[in-house]
């Protein structure tokens, strides 16, 4: 065995063993809730942790660390195809005839896609996974001790590499045939059941709901769901919160599909003009907003204005009074409740019960017969904790 021949192996078997603490990384970030920070979890930039969470960390569903310890243990096995090729009942191995050419190709391919990546995520992640950039430099640096085995030119071996692959094509159309299905199935069941990739999972079911302008599910009127559902949610949230958006149109959507359910609003503004529990100022108008709200709610149509306020978030009176009117509302009721004392005292209720009962800090938040979970839910999530918690699917 020759020393560019023992390189090749050295950096092969390397590389098998970085993606191989790369798959541990990725498994712990998406799947170990209680792992602790990974060696390469440096700063706020150079984060491997961080990288692995998201979505750009897969393709078709499966992690790039899989597809990294693909690549390398296909290097390792045409390293020794010509050997395993004499074996009587692996004679099929023949169609590979320029190992090198193959490592050459697809390691210099590999680099090129490492480049893509990297700047991806340098530029637009704004993390850099360091065992990442490792690999990169293997695949390179495989690709040209590759190449110069091989000792032709990029474009013959490119040749080389289709031709062969089309000559193992013809020779062998049933292995072919098996082969691709098997493949192709394996990568839409992965692409569509994210088994690997729950993370990804959850952000694309994040972003339906996040990228929609408007509610297509809204209500009118001051009840969501069943009135006398068995199952009671409390959804304290602020209507400058632009996750609170995103999780209002959730719930009534959930209320299409899931049954004996009743949401209970209470107003939650991360404002201390009204919130006197906090400690920074966080949601300039939140208060006012809230008011809004409550007034329409004074004329049963809590639903109606929270999907405009969610929607236009009103800055002025003025504003609110045009949507209320818009609504068909008593305008001068509107205008009166605005500002009452009743108005004022319903917030602050809220406000009080929130932070004494469930020692709520932030928004959205939500409680399901009486036990509390901060923060946004993706939409399966919900719609799975509703009917767990006693809903039943419509």
């Amino acid at each position: 065995m020759d020393k560019r021949k023992i390189t090749i192996l050295g950096l092969a078997i390397i590389g098998v063993v970085t993606t191989i603490k790369l798959a541990l990384i990725f498994y712990n970030a998406n799947f170990n809730n209680y792992a602790l920070d990974s060696f390469c979890h440096i700063n706020d930039f150079i984060d491997c942790d961080s990288v692995a969470k998201t979505v750009d960390s897969q393709f078709l569903g499966v992690p790039l660390a899989y597809w990294g310890m693909f690549f390398y243990l296909i290097v390792l096995f045409l390293l020794f195809v010509d050997k395993l090729k004499n074996i009587k009942f692996l004679k099929f191995l023949s169609v590979f005839k320029n190992p090198y050419t193959y490592i050459s190709i697809l390691g210099l391919f590999s680099f090129l896609v490492s480049i893509c990546l990297a700047v991806k995520s340098v530029f637009i992640i704004k993390k850099l996974c360091v065992l990442c950039l490792f690999t990169y430099f293997l695949n390179l640096f495989i690709g040209l001790l590759a190449y110069e085995v091989s000792e032709k030119n990029l474009f013959v071996q490119l040749k080389e590499f289709f031709l062969d692959i089309f000559d193992g094509i013809k020779k062998y159309p049933v292995t072919t045939v098996i082969l691709t299905s098997i493949t192709v199935c394996f990568l839409t069941y992965t692409a569509t059941s994210y088994v690997f990739t729950p993370n990804v999972k959850r952000v694309k079911s994040l972003l339906k709901f996040v990228n929609m302008k408007t509610n297509p599910y809204k209500v009118s009127g001051n009840i969501l769901g069943d009135k006398d559902g068995k199952v009671t949610v409390q959804v304290y949230s602020d209507f400058v919160c632009p996750i609170c958006y995103t999780y209002n149109i959730m719930l009534h959507k959930a209320m299409t599909e899931v049954k004996n359910v009743k949401i209970e609003h209470y107003n939650y503004p991360l404002d201390k003009e009204c919130n006197k529990y906090l400690k920074m100022q966080m949601h300039d108008g939140a208060c006012r907003m809230a008011r809004y709200g409550i007034a329409a709610e004074n004329q049963d149509k809590y639903w109606d204005m929270a999907s405009e306020i969610f929607e236009k978030h009103p800055k002025t009176d003025d504003e609110a009074i045009e949507i209320a009117k818009n609504l068909n509302l008593d305008t001068n009721k509107f205008k009166r409740d605005i500002n009452s004392n009743e108005t004022k005292a319903k917030l602050s209720a809220d406000i009080d019960y929130g932070a004494n009962k469930y020692k709520i800090n932030g928004t959205p938040a939500i409680v399901v017969n009486g036990k509390l979970y901060i923060g946004i839910k993706p939409y399966y999530e919900l719609k799975e904790l509703l009917i767990k918690s006693g809903g039943n699917a419509k």
